[in-house]
């Protein structure tokens, strides 16, 4: 079955934003502002933190958190106690987080990199170079990402 042009565009949207420098979880998300209503430099500054698997400890990926934030953001509930809510909520989030394993094998950025288990990286970003894109699959995952979260909003 093939994509949709809304999911297409949504995955090309996060690569292209990836690309031209915002780091994993600000790609996904951006990808989704429109829909979202806030302006691309707040949800910048809501993501910046997040990038190299929250602030380049290589934890969870940045994209499936930047999948997460704009899911929060468009389905999310803004109540203390409406527990139904919350717990409709986190199901929805683990569906997207286990699709996302399901097709890379893990949502741990230093598993996705290959890089062997450890304490934090330097926390220091790494240049955005042709041979960074070419060993890194970043541009790859927050398309898919953002292709994840944007099939479960068609449904």
């Amino acid at each position: 079955m093939s994509e949709s042009e809304y999911v297409v565009s949504k995955q090309q949207a996060a690569k292209e934003l990836f690309v031209a420098g915002a780091n994993c979880a600000q790609a996904v998300l951006c990808a989704f502002q429109k829909e979202i209503g806030l302006e691309q430099e707040l949800l910048m500054k809501m993501a910046s933190g997040f990038g190299g698997g929250m602030a380049r400890m290589r934890e969870v990926c940045g994209a499936v958190s930047g999948m997460f934030m704009a899911a929060d953001l468009l389905k999310g509930s803004a109540s203390f106690t409406d527990k139904e809510a919350k717990d409709a909520q986190y199901a929805f989030l683990q569906r997207l987080a286990a699709e996302f394993k399901a097709e890379t094998g893990s949502i741990i950025c230093r598993e996705l990199l290959g890089l062997e288990s450890k304490g934090p990286d330097a926390p220091v970003s790494t240049p955005r170079t042709p041979s960074f894109y070419k060993k890194r699959p970043c541009a790859e995952m927050v398309a898919l990402a953002a292709g994840i979260l944007a099939s479960a909003l068609e449904k």
